[in-house]
């Protein structure tokens, strides 16, 4: 947490700054203007730790209303910046083009000021239509045969839900409407791939009756993403349960001839615990005749795990939120978001995720309820 919060405080003044640059060239404000710019960003940058603070605190409505100005704030700026940078990138291709060829490029002239006007217009927009995506949450669907699943035990229907994260911004509206797309499709088994959780959990005994309401036939399970760890550890895995999830924490369940194994997000090792049982050690425990399907909050493939398990659910990313960022994930987790992996040995599907983080809000990178369907094979 310290890590990403130096992260943090490195590289959101500097978006701050370029946006405020961008302002300064287009407007030339004079010094009050200036100052109450420069204050009203300082609040912002502020703002995301106040919430914190204050979720700590147990001040949940003031809590509610700094974190849905800062990272409406945030969504809006990320927006502008991604926008700015590209329009910049495009002036710089052009000198360049200009250069090499030692002759002018006519384009249309642009006053600065106009400029910015029409990228908040689009910002603007572009916004709006993210606060729409994030509310239309899909329902992905593939289909997986093998023959480790037999013609006895029929076809079993896996519900995945991952990066929930309840907290502040999703809450019951929301939660209901996941709700339904799980409804819908009837699933046998229920898993949380990590994250169902955000920051503090105050206030929460809804959502978590909502969610106990939920009784496929052989059950739900749930691994900790990096945000139980963030929210507290105790009281996340507190909510989980009541949430009627059974938790697997380096652990593995035998139901209807398909082994489920669960394991802890890296962030475990923050509180000091290196030695938990390998991930192959664990994997290498469960039947070999069964179909295995592995939880892993992250979608990191472990080597030494190829050909250990069948299917690996997996999400963490988001696909990035927000477009350009899901270059960003890409780097980091080169796996492709919303698309079913061949691997050397065994598969992975990586979730886009199902609720938000930050920003209430996803462009180019909607929502998902996965449906997966393992068949025997033919």
């Amino acid at each position: 947490m310290i890590r990403f919060l130096l992260l943090y405080l490195s590289v959101y003044p500097l978006v701050h700054y370029y946006a405020f640059r961008k302002f300064r060239a287009s407007f030339l404000p004079g010094r009050k203007a200036k100052l109450g710019i420069i204050l009203f960003m300082a609040v912002m940058i502020a703002a995301p730790i106040m919430v914190r603070l204050a979720e700590t605190a147990g001040i949940a409505t003031g809590a509610r209303f700094w974190a849905y100005a800062s990272f409406s704030w945030m969504g809006l700026l990320f927006l502008f910046v991604s926008l700015a940078a590209a329009v910049d990138a495009g002036r710089y291709a052009i000198l360049a083009a200009e250069k090499s060829q030692n002759r002018k490029i006519s384009l249309p002239e642009v006053s600065p000021r106009h400029l910015f006007a029409t990228q908040v217009m689009l910002v603007l927009a572009l916004y709006g239509y993210g606060l729409f995506e994030a509310a239309d949450i899909r329902l992905e669907h593939i289909e997986i045969t093998s023959p480790k699943i037999t013609t006895s035990t029929g076809r079993i229907r896996i519900a995945q839900i991952s990066d929930v994260h309840l907290g502040l911004l999703v809450r019951e509206g929301r939660l209901k409407h996941i709700i339904a797309r799980i409804e819908k499709a009837k699933p046998d088994i229920l898993v949380s791939t990590g994250d169902l959780v955000d920051g503090q959990l105050n206030h929460l005994n809804t959502e978590a009756g909502l969610l106990a309401a939920i009784n496929p036939p052989l059950g739900k399970f749930a691994i900790t993403g990096n945000h139980e760890f963030y929210a507290g550890l105790p009281e996340a895995l507190a909510f989980t349960k009541a949430s009627g999830f059974t938790l697997l924490r380096q652990q593995g369940v035998v139901l209807a001839g398909l082994n489920v194994v669960g394991v802890d997000d890296p962030t475990v090792r923050s509180l000091g615990k290196n030695q938990v049982e390998s991930e192959h050690d664990l994997l290498a425990a469960q039947s070999k005749e069964n179909f295995t399907l592995l939880l892993k909050h992250r979608p990191n493939i472990d080597p030494n795990s190829l050909g250990l398990f069948d299917l690996q659910l997996s999400g963490h990313t988001h696909k990035g939120q927000i477009f350009p960022f899901n270059l960003l994930t890409w780097f980091f987790y080169p796996q492709r978001a919303g698309q079913l992996t061949t691997l050397t040995s065994g598969l992975l599907y990586l979730s886009r995720g199902t609720g938000t983080w930050g920003p209430p809000i996803r462009f180019l990178a909607p929502p998902e309820v996965t449906i997966i369907d393992l068949a025997p094979a033919k």
